[in-house]
């Protein structure tokens, strides 16, 4: 059902009274907190005119950034799970990719702040999700999400009562354009009159006031399921095939399937309308949600309707109290030099001009009539109840709030570090339900996404995947691609999904506390510190961190660089690896046994070759004893002829001297 302009004014104006108390509860919140309107005017008013103090001491500010930047530190991630058979954990982690590429480019984190701070600041935020032609020259689009900053720009249904927005049937989103603008926007006549209704923004005659107006209608359909068990509607059962221009009713027929049962249900089709004083354009969305979400604060239902209320809305009248005790301390402080001099009539006369302004200027001196002086009295000092009853104001704010002294960084009546930490997760608990809300609203934000992604993003193309590391890859869509060593084709519109938010410190935390506890590991234990120091460098905050670790990493030993290889490995491989771990190690076993009875025969060996030694020592022992023999043998022989020849030499030394005979 297409809707004229008259019933788009009258469902807007329908929720803009609805929620009128919300709305101006939020607008005077955030004007209270964030620009310090504090006092109430004609109070302001008097004292600025009777020259009396008027402090703004703005305390609101420090309790919402303690919320803000909670969540920051601890940022909601978004997980798609799958859910049906058609569905597989490798696409859910491809979309989940896709996701954190979406809020990367989209810089979403400062959708998701801007609106937790609206909310915590005035009980409500928004962001929206859109899509957007990737260049001029492509069909191709791509999802991004975008901050809205004006939160009283939006107008959302009255009647839901979802804290996500997922049940809106209706929304609206004001903006104010030149006709300039408007034109170049839209392709609009600059004769184009506002819209009917006015929010957050003063009339100007310069700008034309345009409302984004969505709307969701329940189209009735047929829903069949046949005989083989697959089900579809009944619109795709008589469609013709686009090949053959025959009927799937007639293919099916052909094959033997036929429908077993049909029930009545409805598609939801979502609508954008573009009015000024009448509608401009006219828009199908592809998701079936309106793409705004909500962040709301504090929910109170009473009498079937909904107030939203901020953080600091209770504690405004605290607040206030501050401010006057605080301003009332100064001005009796202010106020001491001025205490009035006393003294009898008359007194005065002789410079009087001069004692009219004692109090304010600095005179030389003064001259006074009579006897005695004129005595000023003195001061007493600030009252000591109202220092107590501004005392009494600020814990006030923070008992109301649910944020003390310790969860603000400053010292308070703990003093040891488990009293201090039980204070801060009071803090914290106290204040949780923001935080949880940012992740109900940033689950349905998930939804939207992945019910959109396979409508957009549903032709061949690559698309940039992030992991929950931060390293970034491409992978192809509807095409065969190499994945974890098996061929496939992702292709995002099979199966069903769903999401699921963790609400826990994010990746560059995780790292930085890792890397803490690491090095107490280290301390602790430092003969780890070979082990685990490439993942030690690797979660430090470094310049050419990545290279150190590379560097650690290649001395390692080899079989933890072997473990290190083997993981992220298809099943098949590990299994092999496997397999050949445990031949290796019989073999190991083998080898063992090899070496004992090498060991064995090598003690053999020796023992005989001691054997042989020792034998041919006797032999050698033996054969030196038989030269030794001889060698007395032929010394006995030598001296006794040694003896013969000394016995000899006397007769020959005689026969020498006697002459021989005559005639020889």
């Amino acid at each position: 059902m297409t809707l004229d302009i008259k019933q788009i004014v009258d469902l807007f104006k329908e929720d803009v009274e609805r929620e009128a108390e919300n709305r101006n509860a939020a607008e005077a919140d955030t004007r209270f907190a964030k620009l310090g309107e504090q006092w109430p005017e004609q109070a302001k008013r008097e004292r600025e005119m009777e020259g009396r103090p008027c402090l703004t001491l703005n305390k609101m500010p420090t309790f919402i950034r303690q919320v803000v930047n909670d969540s920051r530190i601890n940022s909601p991630q978004i997980k798609v799970k799958p859910v049906d058979d058609d569905a597989d954990p490798d696409t859910a982690e491809v979309l989940s990719g896709l996701i954190r590429n979406i809020e990367y480019t989209s810089q979403a984190d400062v959708a998701y702040d801007t609106a937790l701070d609206a909310a915590v600041t005035g009980g409500m935020g928004f962001w929206r999700v859109a899509t957007e032609y990737c260049d001029e020259q492509s069909f191709a689009q791509d999802i991004f999400i975008h901050r809205i900053t004006n939160p009283l720009s939006v107008v959302f249904d009255s009647h839901s009562e979802s804290l996500d927005g997922s049940d809106w049937r209706h929304a609206s989103l004001i903006d104010h354009l030149t006709g300039d603008e408007l034109k170049r926007r839209y392709k609009a006549k600059k004769d184009v009159g506002s819209f009917d209704g006015e929010v957050g923004q003063d009339d100007d005659e310069d700008l034309i006031r345009i409302a984004e107006f969505w709307h969701i209608d329940e189209v009735p359909e047929k829903l069949l399921m046949l005989s083989d068990g697959s089900v579809l509607t009944e619109e795709e059962y008589l469609k013709p095939h686009p090949d053959i221009g025959v009927p799937l009713k007639d293919i099916l027929a052909d094959l033997g399937i036929t429908v077993a049962r049909d029930r009545k249900s409805s598609k939801r089709v979502v609508k954008q309308y573009i009015c000024g004083s009448e509608i401009i354009e006219t828009n199908d969305w592809a998701g079936k949600w309106i793409p705004i979400v909500p962040v709301f604060g504090d929910e109170v239902f009473c009498n079937g309707k909904r107030y939203l209320k901020s953080l600091i809305r209770d504690a405004k009248d605290s607040q206030q109290n501050f401010n006057y005790w605080r301003s009332g301390a100064t001005e009796a402080v202010a106020l001491g030099p001025k205490t009035p001099f006393i003294g009898p009539v008359g007194a005065f006369d002789t410079d009087s001009a001069k004692w009219a302004t004692a109090n304010i200027k600095n005179h030389p001196y003064i001259q006074f009539d009579g006897p005695a002086s004129p005595q000023r009295q003195p001061f007493v000092g600030v009252p000591a109840g109202m220092l107590q009853e501004a005392l009494n104001a600020s814990d006030d704010m923070k008992s109301i709030i649910g944020i003390y002294d310790a969860s603000l960084g400053a010292r308070s009546n703990e003093t040891s570090g488990r009293a201090i930490m039980a204070r801060q997760r009071e803090g914290d608990v106290s204040t949780f339900h923001f935080i949880d809300n940012l992740a109900k609203s940033i689950a349905h934000t998930g939804r939207i996404l992945v019910d959109l992604i396979p409508k957009i993003y549903d032709t061949e193309r690559v698309i940039r995947v992030i992991g929950a590391d931060g390293e970034s890859k491409n992978v192809p869509l509807k095409q065969q691609t190499e994945h974890n060593g098996a061929q496939r084709i992702f292709d995002l519109g099979v199966g069903k999904y769903d999401v699921a938010v963790d609400t826990g410190p994010s990746f560059t935390t995780q790292r930085e506390e890792a890397a803490n506890q690491m090095i107490e590991l280290i301390r602790g234990y430092p003969n780890a510190a070979p082990i685990i120091g490439d993942l030690l460098a690797k979660n430090l905050n470094w310049p050419d961190a990545d290279e150190i670790s590379k560097r650690l990493k290649a001395m390692l030993p080899p079989q933890i660089q072997q473990l290190d290889g083997a993981e992220g490995l298809p099943p098949e491989a590990m299994q092999k690896i496997q397999a050949m771990q445990q031949q290796m190690q019989q073999m190991g076993q083998q080898m063992q046994q090899g070496m004992g009875e090498f060991q064995k025969v090598v003690k053999e060996l020796e023992a005989v070759k001691a054997d042989k030694a020792l034998e041919a020592r006797k032999l050698d022992i033996e054969a030196y004893s038989k030269e030794t023999d001889r060698i007395k043998v032929q010394a006995e022989i030598g001296e006794a002829i040694a003896n013969q020849i000394a016995q000899a030499q006397p007769i020959y030394q005689d026969q020498q001297n006697t002459p021989l005979p005559a005639g020889m």
